[in-house]
């Protein structure tokens, strides 16, 4: 995906209602390996070659556990805002541990925002959400940045808290700022490490800290195929090894300001009937003129199906109800996850 000046929401490095949308799911993963209808081969192959087509370079789709197409999944490759999920797992686990409450106020850990209107309104779940109504400041993802943190922590308040929807790296930063306070002499990192990561097997990661060592939230990891699908591999499993169920779950539920998005993860609850477009070409504009009412990534597609969603073609799908995992990585080009995923599930419109 191409930059547009300083707008773009995910800027390239080095540079069913609620309620029965949950229903949904629980059904899903209650579901049997032998109730799931199998993708056809033939679907899976005509996706991986569309995929190739599109500057893709690594394809990965494994259902039930076994492995139906592999290209080159062994090779790591930046996985971009894909890295987001991850630090959201980690702030899910730190719920759990009693170290945070979501629906906490900032304030509550950050006095120097107690006594501005707005910013003492901002919970730790909207910072998450990218509905705190902080501006974006896509200027954090530069690897010379002095303290990104305290940058974050200034930015100006350009929308009502829980009203808009505002992707960038800045609510994230000030959230590693919250869970900093809250874990006292354990550093983000070695708690996202212990908590997490070491859970999935896996280690240490490309975190390219700032001058103060903040790592950067927003982006910047580089993993396999293989690797990236191990989240997968968590919603699958009910949040297991990581997380419960319950607090998986929160990762579905969308917000007023934007119902396809939630801690990390873009969903496809809108599905069938939701406007179906381009998820990483909205990104694009500035956020006040992006649109993501009744927002699909297929109308085609399960509607519990989740995605992680990275620059430059950067897709990792997740449909707990056909215990599907579809990795795929690229060098930008033209891409479009309907048609993708149309291909994929045998559902290609003539």
């Amino acid at each position: 995906m191409k930059r547009l000046g300083n707008c773009t929401g995910l800027d390239k490095l080095d540079g069913l209602k609620p309620s029965s949308f949950g229903i949904v799911l629980l059904l899903s993963f209650a579901s049997s390996a032998s109730a799931v209808p199998t993708l056809d081969q033939a679907a899976v192959k005509a996706a991986a070659e569309y995929s190739a087509r599109h500057r893709g370079v690594s394809f990965l789709a494994i259902q039930n556990g076994r492995t139906l197409l592999e290209q080159d999944a062994k090779t790591p490759h930046k996985i971009y805002s894909g890295t987001k999920a991850f630090w959201d797992l980690a702030a899910l686990a730190a719920a759990e541990d009693g170290l945070l409450d979501l629906d906490s106020h900032v304030a509550d850990t950050i006095t120097s925002w107690r006594n501005e209107p707005r910013k003492s309104q901002v919970t730790i779940r909207q910072l998450l959400n990218f509905d705190s109504g902080i501006e974006p400041l896509f200027r954090l993802h530069e690897t010379q940045s002095g303290d990104r943190n305290a940058l974050a922590l200034r930015a100006r308040m350009v929308a009502e808290p829980g009203t808009a929807f505002i992707y960038g790296p800045a609510a994230l930063q000030v959230f590693h700022h919250v869970l900093k306070e809250r874990l006292g002499d354990q550093t983000p990192t070695h708690y996202l490490e212990r908590r997490v990561l070491h859970r999935l097997g896996l280690g240490r990661q490309r975190y390219l800290p700032d001058r103060a060592d903040n790592p950067l939230l927003a982006t910047g990891w580089i993993l396999t195929a293989s690797e990236w699908a191990k989240i997968g591999r968590v919603v699958l499993n009910n949040g297991a090894p990581v997380i419960s169920r319950q607090s998986l779950e929160q990762c579905w539920r969308g917000t007023a300001a934007n119902e396809a998005f939630s801690l990390g993860w873009w969903n496809n609850r809108a599905a069938p009937n939701g406007r179906e477009f381009d998820f990483e070409q909205m990104l694009i504009p500035k956020w006040q003129n992006q649109d993501w009412r009744d927002a699909c990534l297929c109308r085609d597609a399960p509607s519990d199906l989740v995605a992680c969603i990275g620059s430059e073609g950067q897709r990792l799908f997740v449909i707990p109800s056909l215990q599907v995992i579809v990795v795929r990585q690229a060098n930008g080009g033209s891409f479009s996850d309907a048609q993708f995923l149309r291909l994929l599930l045998g559902r290609e419109r003539r």
